[in-house]
């Protein structure tokens, strides 16, 4: 099979015309490039998510709809007059406004998931037209044509049989002759209607795709020259990593490091897809490559950081010796659509934290139905405003004295949950969000920067 790259680029790499300039090079430096998934400019999701929640005054929602108008055709400005694209933009912002007014009236996941994905399918078409006139033959294909889903809103599950086979008789043959581009993040089920993958989903497309049309590299661009060993706003001293395994990035994405969806890796690893990730303002300065083994494994190799976490602690004396507990409480969880990332227990008691995967944002809930029937079980105590910090690395639980160092450099801190021994891959706490970044910093400082 000849070569086939899928590129993706996210929203501070299509934030404006520059930055769509610096991403028109990209693909230039590489012909094996021929799909390209495009996020939505940079501030745009916000917006339409704020239009989503409903109960938005008027004189916001003119003012929202401007600022959308204002943000793609800054871009347009710059670029030779084209009528069919600008009319395209027109119509989508025009749709925005209709799915606004519905959800001021009633909203729901489905108008949500109809709004949000706007971004994307504004930011498509003036990227394709760039490309164009930049001397690169590129066709624009709407994924909701490819992508397949089932019909949850919010954080929809690919059908992956119906995407090979679309992606297969659709995208493949395009490829041949022209460079694809599409949009991440969004879908639709099998009866048409807009879905989408979960906030910050557009990885996760870009894998779908990759996995379908098997390509032989994904590429991953983003504002940052690859994967660190923390953010280094938070520890400017953290140093970048040339080369990391699937299951370590896998680890890093879901415990809270914002450079990949923690779902993008899944289809790399079903089809063994090397994954880059790099910098479009800066490509020459390299990236991270993810492959199934990394040459290198340190016993510590990263710290991720995930805030807007929220505690629910169940406390019953009918726990002590008896057993069934834990199945009720999960059928309740089951029943209600609540998904749990992290847990511990004690004689009388269980802690866990709620997992946020849906396209809102912000921390996650409790349903009050949930709530009162746990009630009804036990002592319900919700704790918000926490943040999980994660250290990721290798053969932890079988290093003696990791733990020691660990703990040791974070005497002077209050942690309020850890979970540890489920995996050799990583240690995780909770801790106030006030304190959240000094814990990282110490950390790093001592796992990293005395090395």
């Amino acid at each position: 099979m000849n070569a086939l790259t899928v590129a993706k680029f996210g929203g501070t790499s299509v934030a404006d015309y520059a930055a769509m300039t610096n991403c028109t090079s990209v693909i230039k430096g590489n012909p094996d490039t021929r799909i390209v998934v495009i996020s939505a400019c940079s501030g745009v999701t916000n917006l339409l998510v704020e239009l989503a929640k409903g109960n938005v005054a008027l004189d916001r929602q003119k003012a929202i709809l401007t600022q959308l108008a204002d943000i793609h055709f800054s871009i347009l400005e710059q670029l030779p007059e084209k009528p069919s694209v600008a009319a395209a933009v027109n119509q989508i912002l025009v749709d925005v406004s209709t799915f606004a007014a519905a959800a001021d009236t009633s909203p729901s996941d489905k108008i949500t998931d109809s709004l949000v994905a706007c971004g994307e399918l504004m930011s498509t078409h003036i990227f394709t037209h760039l490309l164009n006139t930049q001397g690169i033959d590129a066709v624009r294909v709407d994924v909701r044509d490819i992508l397949k889903t089932d019909d949850v809103h919010g954080k929809a599950t690919p059908d992956l049989v119906e995407t090979s086979h679309h992606a297969q008789t659709i995208l493949r043959p395009l490829c041949d002759e022209k460079v694809v581009v599409t949009q991440g993040f969004i879908g639709s089920d099998l009866n048409g209607n807009t879905t989408t993958l979960g906030r910050g989903g557009s990885d996760y497309s870009a894998a779908l795709l990759a996995e379908a049309v098997q390509a032989t590299t994904l590429e991953i661009w983003t504002d940052v020259p690859g994967i660190y060993s923390t953010d280094p706003r938070v520890a400017p001293a953290a140093k970048p990593i040339d080369e990391i395994s699937f299951s370590e990035a896998s680890e890093m994405a879901n415990f809270g490091a914002k450079i990949l969806h923690p779902a993008t890796l899944i289809p790399a690893m079903r089809q063994d897809i090397p994954v880059f990730v790099g910098s479009s303002k800066a490509p020459k300065q390299g990236g991270t490559w993810i492959r199934r083994e990394a040459e290198y494994s340190p016993l510590f190799r990263a710290l991720a950081l995930r805030c807007n976490q929220t505690m629910v602690t169940l406390t019953s004396l009918n726990m002590f010796h008896a057993y069934g507990f834990l199945a009720e409480v999960f059928n309740i969880l089951a029943k209600h659509k609540v998904s749990v990332d992290l847990i511990t227990t004690s004689e009388v008691s269980v802690s866990l934290t709620l997992d946020q995967t849906n396209t809102k944002g912000g921390a996650p809930t409790l349903p009050d139905a949930a709530e009162k029937a746990l009630s009804k079980l036990c002592r319900v105590t919700i704790e918000q405003d926490m943040c999980l910090v994660a250290l990721i690395g290798n053969h932890m639980g079988e290093s003696r004295g990791s733990a020691a160092k660990i703990f040791g450099a974070l005497e002077d801190f209050n942690l309020r949950m850890i979970c540890y021994g489920a995996s050799n891959h990583n240690l995780c706490f909770l801790t106030n969000t006030n304190e959240s970044k000094d814990v990282v910093k110490a950390l790093h400082k001592e796992l990293f920067e005395a090395i």
